[in-house]
């Protein structure tokens, strides 16, 4: 069955859209990720990095269809971390180009090729799909999530929807701010190519 957009796409963002305000409710989930809230882009533990957390669970993954099988893989890893229950902060490379650099440093300092999706646990290198895969069936997967955070499968953040990013609130998504100094506008510095900031309650970094 072709997964559906609603399971696996990520939340299309209207420019200006979005409750710059509004404040998540987080009433159905179990456990929540440590460290507090915050804003900005963040920026990956790359595999080995002392400073990553040991609970934290990442997932790169693409919201993008044009290649249905990386799309799909996607999908089945995060259907099967969601029914694992674990918090999991998931990273669409196809939204903001950073994110992308981030796993292309992290595989090449592997000796690996670039693919989709890859799991990172406590900022160490688990693997794509099949890995994913093979450790579920196996029960592997569930002893190396031990310890990381929960969260009901079907909480959604009210901060941003489920989409992992939110518009830029210096410049409104705009990508362009207004320096008085200079008398024109400028590059804002707080968002990506997109216009997009990371959501602060669904990013571990």
């Amino acid at each position: 069955m072709e997964p559906s957009s609603d399971d696996c796409g990520v939340a299309a963002l209207a420019a200006g859209g979005g409750n710059k305000k509004q404040q998540p409710q987080l009433g159905r989930s179990l456990t929540y990720h440590h460290g507090g809230h915050r804003r900005g882009r963040g920026r990956a533990q790359l595999a080995d990095e002392p400073r990553a957390r040991a609970d934290a669970v990442v997932l790169y993954t693409t919201s993008l269809r044009g290649v249905r099988r990386t799309f799909a893989d996607c999908c089945s890893s995060r259907a099967i971390l969601r029914g694992l229950r674990v918090a999991v902060d998931e990273r669409d490379v196809s939204m903001d180009a950073s994110l992308r650099g981030e796993l292309q440093a992290l595989l090449a300092a592997r000796g690996r090729g670039f693919s989709l999706p890859q799991l990172l646990v406590g900022g160490k290198l688990v693997g794509g799909a099949d890995e994913v895969r093979r450790l579920h069936e196996s029960g592997q997967l569930r002893r190396l999530l031990r310890g990381a955070a929960g969260q009901d499968p079907a909480f959604v953040c009210a901060a941003c929807g489920g989409a992992r990013f939110a518009p830029c609130p210096a410049c409104d998504g705009a990508r362009k701010v207004f320096d008085e100094e200079q008398g024109r506008a400028r590059r804002c510095g707080d968002c990506n190519e997109n216009g997009l900031v990371r959501c602060a309650y669904c990013s571990s970094s």
